[in-house]
């Protein structure tokens, strides 16, 4: 018998409309799930028990008259700390933030709540985001479900353990160099990075987005069909398309697809996550596609020109606090920003210019395909008190070589777990499309639940 807390929000939906099941009872079970599991775990930031019964109690009786708000009505959802939600403090995850509660949901958040669905709570992250780790100088040490002793990943640390540990079927993270797929690839769950402007933000920034994680790709189509609706906040995203997000049937037959086993800079895929990888292309041209090998695309100067730009931007940050403040930033994060004290302007403009020819590459290297496979991430999980995977600030992006360069290019891109270590740890295969063929990403990726082998049980 399926726990309650581990349905899909379609299986919800379906039990509603029967009235086999009620919005009530499906909260009550993820908060007991969330109460069994957080003392080990600490994927969470802020549990909203009373305001997410009362959101319950107001969609059983939307339910109960026939006049629920659509398919996502009474489902339970987790949203990440840095997307505002009213009345609850955005800390972005440092200790050094002043907690000030936020004035109003920020859009995806919005978006959610309009839909029906039941805010449970805010998930955690990394000091400001810039960790691909659950480590953090404001929350606890958040953990990997799968293996106590990993990380989750990042920076939707908190999503992805949520994820994968049943704290309901829906989670919203944020990505702006892999911080959705990774932790998805690392727990073993579907994460979409959307299109850049497809779904909206507040405050937008370059390369910034925000997207689902979930157990199931129809759960993630379920989420965009809300996610994905406009909001005047974001004056960087792209106008509003009706997309029939939940037709994800689809054939993979005669489809190109790459495979993308060496980006061209960083680290290499570890052996077990190449042989994943591979067995994913192979099931697909089981299926009749056409899978090439992709060549190399990205450049080491890409990559440092990426690395100085955002060390300038966070040390701007750091030097906007008092040095009492600046002090309780996590000293990984410090030191990897100092350095941009000795750059000089040039060097800045030049590192921003490495973003754009990235964005120019990944565009040029797609375009010859359908779609892309490639890893998630070239390892699986690492130990969980680390803040990277080399724990080195001065080498701080080694491992988003696969990921990093479709946040620059804007093209849509998904982690779907693919296998797994002989330790047992989740492997993620990434499916990257063409600018704004999200809806394609998710079909190829719902066609792929179909050809995997059978998953292991969740870590529940």
């Amino acid at each position: 018998m399926t726990d309650i807390a581990d349905l899909s929000a379609a299986e919800l939906a379906a039990a509603y409309r029967k009235r086999a099941l009620s919005p009530v009872g499906a909260v009550e079970a993820v908060l007991a799930r969330i109460a069994a599991r957080e003392p080990e775990l600490k994927a969470m930031y802020v549990v909203d028990a009373e305001g997410a019964r009362a959101a319950a109690r107001a969609s059983e009786a939307r339910w109960r008259e026939g006049a629920a708000l659509g398919p996502l009505d009474g489902v339970p959802v987790t949203i990440k700390e840095n997307i505002a939600t009213r009345g609850v403090p955005v800390p972005l995850g440092t200790a050094a933030t002043e907690l000030v509660p936020a004035a109003e949901d920020a859009p995806p958040a919005a978006r959610l709540r309009e839909a029906g669905a039941v805010l449970i709570g805010k998930t955690t992250m990394p000091d400001y985001g810039m960790l691909s780790s659950g480590l953090s100088s404001f929350h606890p040490l958040t953990r990997n479900p799968w293996d106590l002793s990993k990380n989750p990943g990042g920076s939707s640390a908190g999503a992805g353990a949520a994820g994968a540990a049943g704290y309901g079927p829906l989670h919203v993270g944020t990505d702006i160099g892999g911080s959705i797929r990774l932790p998805a690839g690392w727990c073993g769950l579907v994460g979409l990075k959307p299109s850049f402007g497809r779904v909206p933000v507040d405050p937008p920034y370059y390369g910034r987005v925000a997207g689902p994680m979930t157990r199931r790709v129809e759960d993630a189509a379920l989420m965009m069909s809300a996610l994905a609706r406009s909001d005047a906040r974001d004056y960087m995203s792209v106008p509003f398309e009706p997309i029939e997000w939940q037709r994800l049937e689809g054939d993979v037959k005669g489809m190109r697809l790459g495979l993308l086993l060496d980006v061209g800079v960083g680290l290499p895929p570890e052996p077990e996550v190449a042989q994943a990888v591979e067995a994913a292309a192979k099931a697909f041209e089981g299926a009749g596609a056409q899978v090439e090998t992709m060549p190399p695309f990205l450049t080491r100067d890409m990559l440092d020109g990426l690395d100085r730009f955002w060390r300038m931007r966070a040390l701007l940050d750091l030097e906007a606090l008092t040095p009492e403040r600046r002090a309780k930033v996590l000293p990984y994060i410090r030191a990897w920003a100092e350095p941009a004290a000795g750059y000089t302007a040039r060097e800045v403009f030049i590192g921003f210019s490495q973003m754009n020819k990235m964005a120019a590459a990944a565009n040029a290297a797609c375009s010859r395909y359908d779609y892309v496979l490639s890893p998630t991430a070239p390892m699986p999980a690492y130990p969980a008190e680390l803040a990277s995977p080399l724990d080195d600030p001065q080498r701080p992006f080694e491992h988003i070589g696969f990921t990093v360069a479709f946040n620059m290019s804007g093209q849509p891109s998904l982690s779907i777990n693919c296998g797994y270590t002989s330790s047992g740890l989740p492997i993620g295969l990434q499916i990257t499309g063409r600018r704004f063929d999200d809806l394609g990403v998710l079909r190829l990726a719902r066609a792929y639940e179909e050809l995997r082998p059978p998953q292991r049980p969740w870590p529940v």
